[in-house]
């Protein structure tokens, strides 16, 4: 039988990417006891006020369709949020999508046709990929390295640009490697996507996880000239640790989404009206969540940098926000992947190879910072001895020979 080109384009980018996590999670099934640092799930809960809102919602009958743009009271609140930043918005500037997943996907079949070219700084979060190759456009890897703090350097994206770019992809703070744009870098990068007419596509999910009280989020969007080519994506999975609710958005131009608007019609009809009311409560409410996380994530990034001070095979990367952190492993003699397996099946213990987020992490593994100290701190302990193992075992063998 014949399938659709799009079936064979995504064929190794879904599921394979997270072999490790799944191999865990049978472990785990099968009653190991594993350690795992592989996903970005909060390890507080929702707050419990939301809950009751969207209960309450849903027994007013808030139950029925919704519509392609969003309920008006999330889109109102929504436009409150990102006035400071660009004060001509309206609710013609917004579209909400069921999570910034399912906004990412849109915006990119929006933007680019088969062939053309998506900049997406490596490593880039594992979904990418597949958002990009889903129209059939190609991604157009700009190099971040651990030496210059994962931050894109102008540059390198300059160096990175073809005839077929049509798309700058951004993510600050970073996933995978907790890394923040300043705005002045935006900027500079900017200049880039103006020189070259590139659309901005910026993933703001964590931008309220920032660990240093001396730096702040910047966004495209507070640049005035930017704005016409700047569609920012976010939700409240992140900042109110409501993965599960899948509540997003897109903000863009008003040309942009009235564009964007059939294919969000296409697909769905916005998000449903009682996560709809809990969206629009958290955003317009006063909860302590990302507080609490932001807190809890930079003293365990503290403490991972404590445990592997003696650990000179082992080398955490720059970390100023979101929920995780990278680890250069390629002192231990091994790759990212070799030692994500080894260490899983010796120690018990989860993280994510650096190959899982493109071609320029293959000696980086990804370590989640959602799990209880105490937690965290035995795994760092056994990937410690374990990478102390590596280390003595290659000495051994070199003396050998």
């Amino acid at each position: 039988m014949r399938y659709a080109g799009i079936t064979d384009r995504l064929a190794s980018l879904g599921g394979e990417k997270w072999a490790v996590h799944n191999a865990a999670r049978k472990k785990a099934a099968a009653g190991e006891e594993i350690i795992e640092l592989t996903i970005g799930e909060p390890d507080i809960p929702v707050d419990p006020a939301l809950i009751d809102v969207t209960t309450e919602s849903m027994k007013r009958g808030r139950t029925h369709y919704s519509n392609g743009r969003g309920e008006e009271g999330l889109l109102d609140a929504l436009v409150e949020k990102y006035r400071p930043r660009h004060p001509e918005i309206t609710t013609r500037n917004i579209l909400c999508f069921p999570g910034t997943q399912t906004a990412l996907y849109a915006v990119i079949m929006a933007l680019v046709d088969e062939g053309e070219g998506v900049l997406v700084g490596d490593p880039y979060y594992a979904t990418y990929a597949g958002v990009i190759r889903s129209p059939g456009a190609v991604l157009q890897p700009v190099p971040l390295s651990i030496e210059n703090g994962f931050v894109m350097r102008p540059e390198d994206l300059e160096a990175a640009v073809t005839p077929e770019s049509r798309v700058l992809m951004l993510n600050t703070p970073h996933n995978p490697t907790g890394s923040l744009l300043d705005l002045q870098t935006i900027a500079e990068l900017g200049e880039v996507a103006v020189r070259h007419d590139l659309w901005i596509v910026c993933d703001e999910v964590y931008e309220d996880l920032i660990f240093d009280e001396a730096l702040t989020f910047a966004s495209p969007l507070e640049i005035e000239h930017l704005r016409e080519r700047t569609i920012v994506t976010s939700s409240i999975s992140k900042t109110f640790a409501a993965t599960g609710f899948r509540s997003g958005w897109a903000v863009g131009p008003e040309e942009f989404c009235s564009k964007l608007l059939p294919i969000s019609e296409t697909i769905l009809f916005g998000n449903q009206p009682f996560i709809a009311d809990m969206s629009e409560a958290a955003l317009r409410g006063s909860f302590d969540t990302a507080e609490r996380m932001r807190k809890s994530y930079a003293s365990r990034v503290r403490m991972i940098e404590s445990e592997l001070e003696t650990c000179p095979a082992l080398v955490p990367g720059k970390v100023s926000g979101g929920m995780f952190i990278m680890i250069d492993v390629s002192g231990t003699g091994l790759s990212g992947e070799g030692f994500a397996w080894k260490l899983l099946e010796d120690q018990g213990v989860a993280v994510m190879p650096g190959s899982s987020f493109g071609e320029n992490a293959p000696d980086l593994i990804r370590v989640a910072l959602t799990v209880p100290d105490e937690e965290l701190r035995e795994a760092m302990r056994r990937v410690h001895v374990f990478a102390d193992g590596l280390v003595v075992s290659t000495s051994e063998k070199s003396l050998v020979g």
